[in-house]
């Protein structure tokens, strides 16, 4: 006869409902911090008219932005190891609402870049999917896949609940009420992650989500805090992920996905649809009907990233994506066309579905350190998105247009498929 004392209801309650209550947290500090980064397209046409800047000078804070976003995502991967998730994700969000708020007395383009660039563009990094990472990383083994597709789609909520409201206010009031949203939602989401956030399932005295249980009698976990600080964490794990091909296959793929979605896609779809007659508001209501189906697409390409190889989901959403956008200049005018409803929603469905599939081969392949790996492969992900945001604007201000930037987007996609078509097979799980 077994004497095993089966688990208390009580605990076996918390087990469940703690993770979740978690990455419904994460889901949400995600949801606000994409929608904080998704004003600046439907703010570019505004700060044009009132200042005179050119679209190349505003796109500028952007490329700042979006390069800091992802280059403080493996440091802030780094902290999150070293002081917790609630105390970075927090910091975060304030600064994020500081800069917005202070958005509203710009007066050149420098303040624009201070504001906008540095102080949102390293408040959102806090926020970036190396977070996504961690939160997967620590509080489950069963259902990884689908937690990451959730979580990543709820950047694509974010666009959903802000991009409309934001549009409508820089339409009918000007964008400085719009800037304002902005740092009102910030500080709304700070209580939720101080009170509901944990760092670790040990902190509530459980594991993660499908993990074996600990025995009854069995000493307290101890977390062991890698040594020295988050700088030199993060440094060493790019060197150390810098020596293997993987490493840079997976960056550069994630670059071009950036460039595709971020960087062309989310910055200036609203001005290109715009510059053949569409208004701003139904561009912006389009934009945001991406990120309905891109929660779709996103938690279903988690689904199947538990279940398929990633290589080839990858390989499968770079060539649709390149497809889609090359054949984009054919399909914009004054009105939401067919043909555009149905690019909204093919686009949609594929918008971040590669988020999974590659945070999957970065913790296959980096093991424990996969998520400040993933933090600096994101990383290239942005770098990539500020390339595209400022180099599209170029394009419109000499060319005249956007199309040569579509074109380009398709082509880049097509080499993306290649690159993770090239990523070694993982091992497989035991």
């Amino acid at each position: 006869m077994s004497t095993t004392t089966p688990p208390a209801p009580s605990r076996l309650t918390r087990a469940n409902t703690w993770p979740w209550a978690v990455a419904a947290t994460a889901f949400v500090a995600l949801m606000c911090a994409a929608g904080f980064r998704s004003a600046p397209g439907v703010l570019i046409d505004p700060l044009h008219m009132e200042f005179g800047w050119s679209h190349s000078e505003i796109s500028s804070a952007v490329s700042v932005n979006l390069v800091l976003y992802g280059v403080i995502s493996p440091f802030a991967a780094a902290l999150m190891e070293r002081f917790g998730m609630r105390r970075v994700v927090a910091a975060g969000l304030l600064l994020v609402a500081a800069g917005s708020g202070l958005t509203v007395f710009v007066q050149t383009t420098w303040q624009l870049v201070l504001l906008w660039g540095v102080c949102i563009g390293v408040g959102t990094g806090a926020t970036a999917l190396a977070f996504v990472a961690t939160v997967t990383g620590r509080w489950f083994v069963r259902h990884r896949g689908l937690v990451s597709g959730v979580l990543t789609a709820a950047q694509s909520a974010g666009g959903l609940v802000f991009l409309p409201l934001m549009a409508w206010l820089a339409s009918t009031h000007g964008w400085r009420p719009a800037s304002l949203v902005v740092t009102a939602g910030a500080l709304l989401v700070v209580p939720l992650v101080v009170f509901l956030l944990r760092d670790r399932p040990s902190d509530v005295g459980i594991v993660a989500l499908g993990a074996e249980p600990v025995p009854p009698h069995a000493p307290p976990a101890v977390v062991v805090r890698p040594a020295g600080g988050a700088v030199r964490q993060a440094l060493d794990a790019l060197r150390d992920a810098s020596r293997t091909g993987v490493f840079w296959l997976l960056a550069g793929s994630f670059a071009i996905c950036g460039a595709t979605t971020v960087g062309l896609v989310n910055t200036h779809f609203v001005p290109a649809a715009h510059d053949h007659g569409m208004p701003a508001t139904t561009a912006a209501g389009l934009l945001a009907v991406v990120g309905i189906f891109d929660v779709a697409g996103t938690i279903a390409s988690g689904w199947f990233t538990d279940r398929v190889d990633p290589r080839y989901l990858l390989l499968a959403y770079y060539l649709f994506r390149g497809l889609s956008l090359a054949i984009l200049p054919l399909l914009l005018g004054p009105a939401a066309t067919p043909p555009i409803w149905a690019f909204i929603v093919f686009y949609g469905l594929d918008w971040v579905a590669t988020v999974p599939p590659t945070v999957a081969l970065a913790r296959e392949h980096f093991g424990d350190r996969a998520p400040i790996v993933f933090g600096w492969i994101f990383a290239s992900h942005q770098v990539g998105s500020a390339i595209a945001a400022f180099g599209a604007g170029l394009l419109r201000d000499t060319t005249g247009s956007y199309t040569s930037a579509w074109l380009t987007a398709g082509g880049l996609c097509a080499g993306a498929a290649v690159l993770s078509l090239l990523v070694p097979r993982w091992a497989p799980r035991t």
